[in-house]
């Protein structure tokens, strides 16, 4: 049976490992507004971010379905409009 490839790079892993230890010391702040970290859902995103920066294998942010959904309802929509003019 073949191996699956890694998701995610030892550099990316290294990145979220620190980010963790920054968010329970309770130093991580956010980029935009500079707020405290309290979010581990946060403090991961940060990291892969970060990581994602310095070009360490990491995969491509998604999409939440909910978006996926009204977009491609809207571009529907869009092409209805387009040929009743």
């Amino acid at each position: 049976m073949a191996r699956k490839a890694k998701k995610y790079s030892k550099k990316a892993s290294t990145s979220v490992e620190r980010v963790m230890k920054k968010r329970k010391a309770g130093t991580l702040k956010s980029g935009g507004s500079g707020r405290k970290v309290k979010s581990r859902k946060q403090a991961i995103a940060i990291g892969l971010s970060e990581a994602r920066a310095a070009g360490a294998k990491v995969p491509k942010k998604g999409a939440k379905k909910g978006t996926k959904k009204s977009a491609k309802k809207a571009k529907k929509a869009g092409k209805k409009k387009a040929r009743k003019s």
